[in-house]
């Protein structure tokens, strides 16, 4: 088990370099997205340029197994591809970070609708299909559209007979580049992007090569990492277009960001004032982002208000920002945050993915040391992201806790 160590840090300086998007790095969800696979009869080779290779197995099993599905619910967009090649599948109801409900329905109305014949027993979701039929499927949810349902979804209809049209389909980039992968694939597909997208299924899918988009919650997170801390950063590979909305936040609360060459320059003071922020599906603010804009907020001059519209209790970041002295009062969905000057170093215990990276983040402006425990949530999602802020100054550094 390891705990990060950080110590209040200067202005950032420097270059980094945006990794992929979360699914694509060499982080703890894809090595158990990777094992699943494995599981399933795949075989993958890791190169040591960063590359993925994946071999299919075209007499692979259907059965994807508890321990590694409960540790990710995004293990759950095997479901769907499964289902698609060999007319079953067995996946356990899946786990993963605790930040409030975060049904599977969708994902099972969307395949059921393409004709599949899903059961849940004794823990494990178990559908079958003699052969998948295309037809239009609404996503649309209580809290928007779902990102993985709608990845779940299109990748079953890739080989379903006839057309089907995602009607509310979720327009995150993720999906566009999971879209454009499966087209290279021989898939048809169109209208990614949008809330309508339209797939004529095929006989088959072939291999390909495909350089993933950056991580746009991780150049998220750096930049709400330089606003608090100040200086001056280059994130190299960042797209502006993926992050409209925090741009447009963070330039409002006083943060100076600009696109530089195929790459973003963010520059701070530290001279911060409080905005208001509603989470909401893309292109809106990102609720991955909202635990890191919480933590600037706090230390932001004004009160400022984040409401959470796609996961309500997440919130459990909250607790540890103020045991570092934040000002944050809860009223349901949302969180009022008067901001104070200063944070105080603390020991705090990380919940969740992104509550990891706000509590890193708060260390960083923090009075005196702060002790990150449960980094474990962190690696799930970030490719060590206490080196990259340390290759620009900020002082942090991993200890092994036996």
């Amino acid at each position: 088990m390891d705990r990060l160590l950080i110590e209040p840090s200067g202005p950032l300086h420097g270059t980094v370099e945006a990794s992929a998007a979360f699914f694509a790095p060499r982080v703890t969800d894809v090595e158990t997205m990777a094992a699943i696979l494995e599981a399933l009869g795949v075989r993958i080779a890791w190169q040591e340029d960063g590359r993925l290779v994946i071999h299919p197995n075209h007499h692979a099993g259907w059965t994807a197994p508890y321990e590694l599905v409960s540790l990710m619910r995004a293990s759950i967009c095997v479901l769907g591809p499964l289902l698609a090649k060999h007319g079953r599948a067995r996946v356990s109801l899946p786990g993963g970070c605790i930040i409030g409900p975060r049904p599977v329905d969708l994902h099972l109305k969307g395949l059921e609708a393409l004709g599949a014949v899903i059961a849940v027993e004794h823990g494990d979701i178990v559908a079958r299909a003699e052969r998948l039929v295309g037809t239009t499927v609404h996503l649309g949810g209580p809290f928007g559209s779902s990102v993985l349902a709608t990845d779940n979804v299109m990748m079953a209809a890739t080989l379903a007979d006839g057309t089907t049209v995602i009607e509310q389909a979720a327009c995150e980039p993720e999906v566009v580049d999971l879209a454009n992968v499966l087209i290279s694939m021989g898939a048809r597909i169109s209208g990614h992007g949008t809330s309508r997208i339209q797939i004529e299924g095929v006989a088959r899918l072939h291999g390909t090569h495909h350089r993933v988009i950056p991580d746009r919650i991780e150049v998220g997170t750096l930049l709400i990492a330089v606003g608090m801390a100040g200086g001056n950063v280059q994130i190299k590979g960042a797209d502006p277009s993926q992050l409209g909305v925090v741009v447009e936040k963070l330039i409002e609360a006083g943060v100076m960001i600009e696109p530089v060459n195929g790459s973003m320059r963010v520059q701070s003071n530290r001279e911060l004032k409080s905005v208001d922020v509603t989470t909401l599906p893309f292109p809106g603010f990102p609720t991955d982002l909202q635990a890191q804009i919480t933590a600037m907020m706090a230390v932001s001059r004004g009160v400022s208000l984040v409401r959470e519209k796609i996961y309500p209790e997440r919130f459990m970041h909250v607790p540890e920002l103020k045991r570092m002295g934040a000002k944050i009062t809860r009223e349901g969905p949302s969180v009022i945050i008067q901001g104070v000057e200063e944070l105080s170093g603390a020991p705090v215990k990380a919940t969740d993915l992104r509550a990891s990276a706000a509590l890193v983040l708060a260390g960083l402006v923090a009075d005196k040391q702060t002790v990150l425990h449960g980094v474990e949530h962190l690696d799930r999602g970030y490719q060590r992201l206490e080196e990259k802020l340390a290759r620009l100054g900020a002082r942090i550094r991993r200890e092994e806790v036996h």
